[in-house]
């Protein structure tokens, strides 16, 4: 019988996967036997890396070529609707595990049964810490949300009401999952976790736990600044919360305050710590889009 589930969407992700698989049997502290391992690919060919995949593990994983690139939610929903274990652990590609990760985890599961969602702390190196285990929901003033997701973060204090873990790598019941429908697929990518996190705690309350002794490496510290992506991020955001009766209005309010928050870190790196100002400068036109999108 399997105990555990872990779904894993790729697309043209053959330079991740080896090492992302490999860190999961490293770190394995469960019966391999209860263990079941679903890949869905959503690039327009697979073959190659599967090949591979079948010489390493043979049936050891489920190999899923989806039937279309329906973005990251969908690719995890075909999976998790493939699965077979009560308990189900999303991850990304280029996550790799750096402890023991999965027993403490399937075991708070099984002991209570109104457990809903469960974090590990995450890593941008081996012995560099990341501020982004968990972010605080879009739905809270946004000067607010900046200090209090910096300082939870940093003292690894999760709030589990106003707190959704990483999307990168999280563990949820699948039972409860599939009862509020899933990840949303009409959001292609990004900015899933509030919305799920949202949906679960609105149904079956706050049962989230946060683990630091689980630790995973997803390494985000050298992103450059990408306007698109902040506007998609925006987006999704407003797209979430309006769906789940937040005002538009209030969300740009939010967004703008965090943007201010972001570009008067960046203003003063760049006077008194004399670093490159890309990162402002995107952030001053990402504000103004902002400010079109609430005019």
């Amino acid at each position: 019988m399997k105990r555990l589930s872990v779904i894993i969407v790729t697309y043209k992700s053959e330079n991740d996967i080896y090492d992302c698989l490999n860190s999961v049997w490293q770190q394995c502290d469960i019966a391999k036997e209860e263990l079941e391992v679903v890949i869905v690919d959503n690039s327009p060919e697979c073959e190659p890396m599967f090949g591979k995949l079948r010489k390493m593990y043979g049936d050891g994983i489920v190999l899923i070529h989806n039937t279309h690139n329906g973005g990251y939610g969908q690719g995890n929903n075909v999976g998790i609707r493939r699965a077979t274990a009560p308990v189900i652990l999303i991850m990304n590609p280029d996550v790799r595990l750096a402890t023991p990760f999965f027993h403490a985890a399937v075991e708070a599961f099984e002991k209570d049964p109104q457990l809903c969602m469960y974090g590990a702390k995450q890593m941008q190196t081996a012995t560099m810490v990341s501020r982004n285990s968990f972010c605080c929901t879009y739905m809270m003033n946004g000067y607010i949300r900046t200090i209090m997701e910096a300082l939870c973060n940093r003292l690894d204090w999760y709030l589990p009401r106003y707190c959704y873990f990483s999307g990168s790598c999280f563990f949820i019941n699948k039972e409860k999952f599939e009862a509020v429908g899933l990840f949303d697929e009409t959001v292609f990518m990004y900015g899933e976790e509030d919305d799920v996190h949202f949906r679960m705690i609105r149904r079956y309350g706050a049962h989230f736990t946060y683990d630091t002794s689980l630790r995973y490496i997803h390494p985000t510290h050298d992103r450059k600044p990408n306007l698109t992506y902040e506007l998609t991020m925006a987006k999704v955001a407003l797209i979430n919360n309006e769906k789940n009766g937040y005002p538009r209005r209030k969300t740009l309010r939010n967004l703008i305050a965090m943007c201010n928050c972001r570009l008067w870190r960046e203003q003063l790196k760049v006077r008194f710590l004399h670093c490159s100002p890309e990162w402002r400068d995107m952030l001053a036109e990402y504000r103004k889009e902002l400010e079109k999108l609430k005019s």
